[in-house]
């Protein structure tokens, strides 16, 4: 059963707080040429750039993957989100491949978050707006009613779910990037002792090292050091120059770099959600009722197949799921 509350846009002026943990900036992305213009799909004109990743289609101009709708899956809907026609979709338009990024024409932003987040919207019969924001600001622009829903690789975890209910489509691991033929093996807390490790500011992965250092610390170890860097650019050239020992972020980004770079590997695997266990999900304000339509829709994705071209698409199979459901304080 879903429950439509307080309207999204309504929230805005509600004066809720977020955990300072979800907040950090409050500064747009720059507008990226075309974002959302074109077409329905917010698709635009290319280079006409191809296939130059590891066999994954970067171009502008790729096909896009669609579904049917379906209208007793459409019928959960939330009536002011199906009297509107749209879902409007933020995505982290400084994220990297193959989430959402920008396209060889650097003007389409394509990716996986997008690709998930269109075949929902058609399935539940609506047009797709597509949104940019930055990882610091989505919390608070979704509870401002700028977006129905966030695709930015975003994990389920107790301390959001105080704010935000979800829907899973995807499984959410970490992991390290090192330099090629290094002498160390980071996995855990232990083997951080001592190291110097990229991570991105305010993520599940720096809760995740932040505790470790607590765990080395407590043993009389000594911890290791974190660095932020604003992109992922000046990340990688810090780890190339030897100025970090590992990288830790999502498995998928870290993965696609790995495949097509000859200087970087992948060590260890590390749930999202340590020391528990959690889930990529489409992320929307508390109350909304989306959650579950948003769900109904993925499962419907799942069975006619739609989903795992998708995923095959980016080379994400391997953090396919079965299921999706609803997530919300009430039912983690």
């Amino acid at each position: 059963m879903t429950r439509h509350l307080l309207s999204r846009r309504a929230l805005a002026a509600s004066g809720l707080l977020l955990p300072a943990s979800l907040l950090a900036a409050c500064s747009d992305p720059a507008p990226a040429a075309s974002v959302g213009s074109g077409g329905a799909d917010g698709s635009t004109a290319s280079d006409g750039g191809g296939a130059s990743a590891g066999g994954i289609d970067t171009s502008g101009t790729q096909e896009l993957i669609r579904a049917t709708a379906d209208e007793e899956v459409a019928a959960l809907l939330p009536s002011e989100i199906a009297e509107s026609g749209v879902l409007r979709v933020g995505i982290n338009g400084t994220s990297s491949a193959p989430l959402s990024f920008l396209a060889d024409d650097n003007q389409t932003y394509i990716g996986s978050e997008i690709d998930i987040a269109r075949i929902v919207a058609d399935k539940l019969g609506l047009e797709f707006e597509l949104k940019l924001t930055t990882w610091d600001n989505w919390p608070l622009k979704l509870e401002a009613g700028e977006f129905d829903v966030v695709h930015a690789n975003i994990g389920v975890n107790a301390e959001r779910l105080e704010k935000f209910d979800f829907a899973s489509y995807r499984a959410a691991f970490m992991s390290f990037l090192v330099r090629k033929g290094a002498d160390f093996w980071l996995e855990d807390a232990d083997s951080l002792s001592g190291r110097v490790i990229a991570v991105g500011a305010a993520t599940n992965q720096e809760r995740i090292l932040t505790d470790w250092n607590a765990e080395l610390e407590a043993a009389g170890k000594a911890p290791a050091e974190l660095k932020n860097y604003s992109t992922n650019a000046d990340t990688l050239l810090a780890l190339g120059s030897g100025r970090v020992d590992g990288f830790i972020s999502p498995f998928a980004s870290l993965s696609f770099i790995a495949a097509h770079r000859d200087d970087f590997e992948l060590q260890g695997r590390i749930n999202a959600g340590w020391p528990d266990e959690t889930l990529v999900a489409g992320t929307f304000a508390g109350g909304s009722g989306l959650a579950a339509p948003y769900a109904a829709a993925l499962n419907a994705l799942m069975a006619d197949g739609t989903y795992a071209q998708v995923l095959e698409r980016w080379q994400l199979s391997e953090e396919a799921l079965t299921e999706s459901r609803p997530h919300t304080k009430e039912n983690p």
